[in-house]
């Protein structure tokens, strides 16, 4: 049986209250009260009303809620510049009620996000609250709400009938939303397990293609006015656990090849593989997604990048750019949701990992992959930075820098015929040094890892790791540290770890080791990053 969440994971049946205290008695305190700073405000969104703590895991350059708690991101839509993107939220999880409505966000430049509320309010009718689904702009009325109305296909759940897709509309550009009637426009067949619709407009046969995540499957449907849909096609795969929230596009690789891509968010843990985005590059003919290859790979090898959504660039005048898109994805797992200290210091739960920028690239052997960068903006939201040159070591180094919120990047080269046995970093590191996030290559073992057992995190499950060769004799590093997340970016970014992570405020140092031998670290920079006040 594949593992999966032991509790319906869009609706929030567990109340918040209890296992909040229990969540801070077990990761944010070490055995004193620990000095502090004051929570900020973060890009787009208030602080927390109510509470003047000195502790924050509010993060400095991160999407967060601004109060209780967010789960899946929804596809972000472009419309006129901005990009709107709605997320899962539930406005008394901290009170312990249960149930998500949509809330709006929008972005110029994926980095700072304006709030915007509630667009979908949860229990607005007897279908129940609403999970996840996507948005379209129905720009030729094919739905019959107007030449631009904006249509979500959305997850509810009716106790007597299960999970179907229900459409609402909004014709005031994606600020608020109305159902379209009671009745679902793609009822459950009668299965457990029938919900996350993402829907795309097939071009090539003018019609629009929902995909949606059916437990082992992901089921294929057409429509010619987002109303009535036909079932045309299936994508099966049943060692990858449960699969989740759907995602399907055409891309142009560097190489001026296309592509269909087809992703999902699926639990492989079982198979010591992620519990993140897993993604397949094929063809697609409107019914059959055929992979050129059967196993997945992953955008994701860190513990905490779930629920993600990828969504494509525009040009000034409107137009999709085919040669990038972005992804966003949630900053949790469902293997521990309630477990953060921040619905105590900051009253909310909920952040999302960067927004990324993804390339579709061709590796030597011929297979296409999606690289991941943390989105271009990033450099707008730059307060300082430490460019430290080339630092040869053998042993360790502790920097006068301390941060809690920046981007290092760096080659780290090492002699191929006799590499060291590790290297890598202490990132947010404890005064005394008995706290810290590692980051780096275990060589004589022959992978790369992001370490978070040394300091204070949601789950059971400490270290990711990916393999390197270490005959190669460098790796080139790229990692984001905030206040509740540590993300590493491999090389191109065909490898990226994403961590959550609770370190006491005053853990903001940063040692570089070499342990069996020494190391160079090239072109060392630190970027110290504030999104909470408008940039560039």
């Amino acid at each position: 049986m594949s593992p999966v969440p032991s509790f319906p994971r869009r609706s929030m049946l567990l109340g918040a209250s209890g296992l909040a205290l229990g969540a801070v008695a077990a990761t944010a305190n070490p055995g004193k009260k620990e000095p502090a700073l004051r929570p900020e405000h973060t890009p787009g969104n208030p602080p927390s009303r109510g509470r003047n703590k000195l502790q924050t895991y509010r993060p400095a350059y991160h999407v967060s809620v601004p109060d209780n708690w967010k789960n899946d991101p929804q596809r972000p839509i472009y419309i006129d510049g901005e990009y709107l993107y709605y997320y899962l939220y539930n406005a008394d999880y901290l009170e312990g009620g249960v149930g998500t409505a949509w809330r709006l966000a929008t972005t110029r430049d994926h980095v700072h996000f304006t709030d915007h509320d509630v667009a979908i309010p949860k229990n607005t009718n007897s279908n129940g609250d609403c999970w996840s689904g996507s948005v379209v702009v129905d720009h030729d009325n094919s739905a019959g709400y107007g030449r631009g109305a904006v249509i979500a296909l959305v997850t509810q759940a009716p106790a007597n009938t299960g999970q179907a897709q229900y459409l609402w509309y909004s014709t005031d550009r994606g600020r608020t939303f109305r159902p379209a009637g009671t009745r679902p426009v793609l009822a459950n067949p009668g299965v457990e397990h029938f919900r996350d619709p993402k829907v795309i407009w097939d071009e090539e046969r003018g019609r629009w293609i929902m995909a949606n995540a059916e437990g082992l499957r992901i089921g294929f449907y057409a429509s010619p006015d987002l109303h009535q849909w036909q079932e045309v096609g299936e994508f099966r795969r049943e060692n990858l656990g449960l699969l989740e929230c759907p995602d399907i596009f055409r891309m142009d690789a560097a190489d001026g090849s296309s592509h269909w891509v087809l992703g999902i968010s699926g639990n492989a843990k079982f198979r010591d593989l992620p519990a993140t985005y897993a993604y397949w590059t094929g063809t697609f003919d409107g019914a059959t997604f055929t992979p050129r290859i059967e196993e997945p790979q992953w955008l994701d090898w860190g513990f905490d990048f779930y629920g993600a959504v990828t969504y494509p660039h525009h040009h000034a005048d409107g137009a999709e750019d085919s040669t990038l898109r972005r992804a966003i994805g949630w900053a949790n797992f469902w293997d521990y949701p309630h477990n953060a200290p921040s619905m105590i210091t900051d009253g909310y739960n909920g952040d999302d990992m960067i927004v990324r920028d993804l390339h579709l690239l061709r590796d030597p052997d011929g297979v296409y992959y999606l690289a991941s960068q943390p989105t271009s903006a990033l450099e707008n939201y730059v307060t300082s930075e430490h460019h430290l040159g080339d630092v040869r070591l053998a042993g360790h180094l502790d920097l006068d820098i301390q941060s809690t919120a920046y981007e290092l990047s760096c080659t780290i080269a090492w002699d191929s015929g006799t590499p060291p046995a590790n290297v890598g970093f202490q990132l947010r590191r404890s005064p005394g040094g008995t706290r810290h996030v590692a980051v780096g290559a275990a060589l004589d073992r022959g992978y790369a890892y992001v370490n978070r057992r040394p300091t204070f995190n949601p789950g059971d499950r400490g270290e990711s790791q990916t393999p390197l060769d270490p005959a190669a004799g460098q790796l080139r590093l790229r990692i984001l540290v905030d206040n509740a997340s540590v993300e590493l970016f491999i090389g191109d970014g065909r490898v990226v770890h994403s961590h959550r992570v609770f370190p006491p405020v005053q853990d903001n140092r940063i040692r570089l080791f070499v342990d069996g031998g020494s190391a160079v670290y090239k072109d060392l920079v630190i970027r110290e990053l504030d999104a909470r006040t408008r940039r560039g």
